[in-house]
C-alpha cells in the first residue's frame, strides 16, 4: 500500500534531518506464521497464535491473540504488504527504551522479536526497532496543534528505538496512543539495519520494514473512556473503519496483548514477531 492516508500533509519547514530518505523505497515484509519453525526457541518469545482470537474474562489475566490464520502458511514467514509511514515520521530517534516522557496514560511494555526470512527466519541482531505514536489527545511530537489541543511540543516525546539483541528481541515502553480524526488507534514502526548509534540516536543505514500496530478494539475501547484519554473529544474511528488496517490480524500489525493487572489503569505487555527481507 502506498500514498498518503492521513488527513494532514508533512510539514514543510522541518528540520532537513528529519526528513525521510527519499531513496527509501517499499520492502517486503514478512509475519511469523503459527506453524513456522524458528531458529534459536522464537516460538517462545512471542510468535502471534495462528488460532481463533480468544480474550480471558479476568482482567489480571487478559489475552488477546491477534489471528494470523489468514496470512499462514506451513513452513514459511508469511508475506504481508507494508503501509504508509504516514505524515508524522521523522528521522534521527533517540535511541532509549522508555519513549514516554512523563506523557500521563496506560503503560505499554512492547516486546518484538525480529526475524530474517533470508535467513531461514533466524532472529536479526542489531537491528534498529523504531516506534513513534500521539499522545492521549492524539497529538504527535513535532506537530502539535494537528488535533485540536494545546500543548508543549519538544519534537521528542513517544519517539525513540532500541537494538534488538542476539535473539532479534527488542523491548520499549510507552503509553497506550489516543485517537485523531480519520484513523483507528495505531502506532508507526520502523525497522533499520546496519546503523551507526552516536550522541543518543542513529545515522545511516537501511530501513526494512515500514509498518504500524494495531489493539484489540474491545480493550482500546476501555482504554480510551479513562482519563486522560477522555479528555480528547475529536471524533474517533474504529478498527474496522479504519483505511490502513485490513483485518488481517497478525499479519497486519494486530499486537497480543495481556493485562499487567486487574484494572486498566495497571497497564499491557503487547508482543508481535515480525519478519523481514534483508537482500
Amino acid at each position: 500500500m502506498t500514498g498518503n492516508n492521513e488527513n494532514d500533509q508533512q510539514l514543510d519547514q522541518q528540520p532537513a534531518r528529519h526528513r525521510r530518505d527519499k531513496g527509501v523505497q517499499r520492502r517486503r515484509v514478512l509475519i511469523g506464521g503459527g506453524t513456522v519453525a524458528l531458529a534459536g526457541g522464537l516460538a517462545a518469545a512471542g510468535l502471534a497464535s495462528a488460532d481463533t482470537p480468544t480474550t480471558t474474562t479476568d482482567a489480571s489475566t487478559t489475552t488477546v491473540t491477534a489471528d494470523a490464520s489468514a496470512s499462514a502458511t506451513s513452513s514459511v514467514c508469511t508475506l504481508t504488504a507494508e503501509v504508509t509511514e504516514g505524515p508524522y515520521s521523522l528521522d534521527g530517534a533517540l535511541i532509549r527504551e522508555d519513549i514516554r516522557e512523563e506523557k500521563e496514560g496506560v503503560e505499554v511494555q512492547y516486546t518484538f522479536t525480529v526475524v530474517d526470512q533470508d535467513n531461514d527466519c533466524a532472529p536479526l541482531a542489531d537491528a534498529l526497532v523504531e516506534l513513534w505514536h500521539c499522545d492521549a489527545l492524539g497529538e504527535y511530537s513535532g506537530f502539535v496543534g494537528k488535533n485540536g489541543h494545546t500543548e508543549d511540543d519538544d519534537g521528542t516525546f513517544l519517539r525513540g528505538g532500541v537494538l534488538t539483541d542476539a535473539n532479534g528481541e527488542a523491548n520499549l515502553i510507552s503509553i497506550w496512543p489516543g485517537h485523531y480524526v480519520s484513523r483507528a488507534v495505531h502506532v508507526h514502526m520502523r525497522v533499520h539495519t546496519d546503523v551507526t548509534l552516536a550522541d543518543g540516536t542513529y545515522t545511516g543505514g537501511s530501513v526494512v520494514h515500514t509498518g504500524q500496530l494495531f489493539f484489540d478494539a474491545d480493550l482500546n475501547e476501555e482504554v480510551q473512556a479513562t482519563s486522560p484519554y477522555s479528555d480528547n473529544t475529536t471524533a474517533e474511528t474504529s478498527l474496522g473503519d479504519d483505511t490502513i488496517y485490513d483485518d488481517g490480524g497478525a499479519a497486519s500489525g494486530l499486537l497480543t496483548l495481556t493485562a499487567l493487572g486487574s484494572a486498566v489503569s495497571d497497564g499491557y505487555t503487547a508482543t508481535l514477531t515480525v519478519g523481514v527481507s534483508t537482500s
